[in-house]
């Protein structure tokens, strides 16, 4: 549930920034499908939130043509304005250039994959399980774990986990990657493509999968707190905010991370996101006033950790929100409905991990993101946004429908196979030969 306008939180925000926003919050679910509807419009919010993940079809090639540049706002000295923008690193404004131009302040982002398959600690604990170490161990797991008559499925969805299992090129143009052989390839050319979505398919087979992920409605992590589903993979932002959702009313519940393993049981090979992959931009057409408003709002939510800023953006109004017990700030129930993603999502400061209220949550994070981190390359797109052509928008666009047919049972494998092949037929290929020329130009990311 989005707070409500005008609370609290967003009236003390305003007032410390010396701002003025009005928000229009939406469900996470379902934002590509917004996103796409807001920017074909001709009514535009003066800012709004482009995801990465987004960043596909029709949505990549109007970001250029709806979005203003920066560049006469923050280019040289004049970022003097916006001191905590300035600080964030160059590697992220580097990934705020669309179409030649600035058009994006970034929320920069760990080279770690932020999807984390989650488990709860408490139930494994409680049931002497063992964490899995290889796919075909999880399958086992997962049947072990799982008694519908108990209401109680092994996972939801697993394809993200899976990819990262495999070993699989991430999607977008990360997954353009120059191999061993010099060749340039797309990540669904790959053996490592098919080869997860068959064990998540084996998944769904077994029926070890929680039925409405099956049927892909409702809140995954919900099922999770309730100990319906043991396993999810979400963000990692989520092993905090569960952890505090459920510190009250279930003091048992514990989350915690698997490690990622190779499908065969051995070091698993990770791939290194963008170094930015959230974005807020600002209309074209919008008034000077607008967009130093916008800007003003962007660098209190880049303020880096320690400052008030930072305490204000992340725990909104002391006594209000939150209270401060033996030195900690933490969060009331007013708190966790209130600061929730708002202003955080227009800046943010170098990537950090902090949370006074469950250091230990921290910890763990860091710790997780750490071990990971020993197994991550780099590929051949790696630090560069890269706007394919319109011509290209739509050329991946029906594989994500594929996948979850396919992993449920309602599309073959001679399906997909076909829709490689068609894939490569109808752009693919010449979709190669403009990424080859643009790493000629620019070099390898790796």
């Amino acid at each position: 549930t989005p707070p409500k306008p005008g609370n609290p939180y967003y009236k003390a925000l305003d007032a410390e920034a010396g701002t003025k926003i009005t928000w229009q919050n939406q469900d996470g679910n379902t934002y590509g499908e917004k996103l796409g509807a807001v920017l074909a419009s001709s009514s535009i919010p003066d800012m709004v939130v482009v995801p990465s993940w987004e960043l596909v079809g029709k949505i990549s090639s109007a970001v250029t043509a709806k979005f203003m540049d920066l560049g006469p706002y923050l280019a040289g000295d004049k970022v003097k304005k916006y001191p905590n923008l300035a600080a964030i690193p160059s590697d992220s404004w580097r990934m705020s250039i669309f179409g030649g131009a600035l058009r994006g302040i970034p929320m920069p982002a760990a080279a770690v994959t932020n999807i984390v398959p989650f488990y709860r600690k408490d139930i494994f604990d409680k049931k002497g399980y063992t964490v899995p170490k290889s796919a075909d161990e999880f399958l086992s797991w997962a049947k072990e774990a799982t008694s519908a008559k108990a209401k109680v499925w092994a996972c939801g969805d697993m394809r993200w986990s899976a990819a990262a299992i495999f070993g699989l090129l991430p999607a977008g143009s990360l997954g353009w990657n120059i191999g061993d052989d010099g060749k340039l390839t797309y990540r669904i050319e790959h053996p490592e493509y098919l080869e997860h979505l068959e064990w998540v398919r084996k998944l769904f087979a077994a029926g070890v999968v929680h039925p409405d992920d099956k049927a892909n409605t409702g809140d995954v992590s919900q099922r999770f707190t309730s100990g319906q589903v043991l396993v999810f993979n979400g963000d990692i932002s989520a092993w905090h905010g569960k952890t505090a959702e459920q510190a009250q009313s279930n003091p048992d519940f514990e989350i915690d991370g698997m490690d990622y393993f190779g499908a065969d049981g051995g070091k698993p090979t990770l791939y290194a996101g963008q170094p930015a992959g959230i974005w807020s931009m600002i209309r074209k057409g919008a008034s000077k006033e607008t967009v130093e408003n916008a800007l003003a709002a962007a660098n209190f939510a880049a303020a880096p950790y320690g400052t008030k800023e930072r305490m204000f953006v992340d725990f909104g109004v002391e006594g209000t929100h939150y209270t401060v017990e033996d030195g900690v700030p933490v969060k009331n129930d007013r708190g966790i409905q209130e600061v929730n993603n708002a202003w955080v999502m227009l800046a943010a400061p170098a990537p950090y991990t902090a949370h006074p209220d469950f250091p230990e949550i921290a910890r763990k994070q860091v710790e997780w993101q750490q071990r990971q981190g020993a197994f991550v390359k780099k590929t051949s797109t790696y630090g560069m946004n890269i706007v394919e052509p319109s011509r290209y928008a739509t050329l991946s666009s029906q594989f994500e429908q594929l996948e979850i047919d396919f992993v449920r049972g309602n599309k073959k494998l001679s399906d997909v196979q076909q829709a490689i092949s068609t894939w490569k037929s109808s752009g693919g290929d010449k979709l190669r030969d403009w990424y080859k020329k643009l790493l000629d130009k620019n070099g390898s990311g790796n």
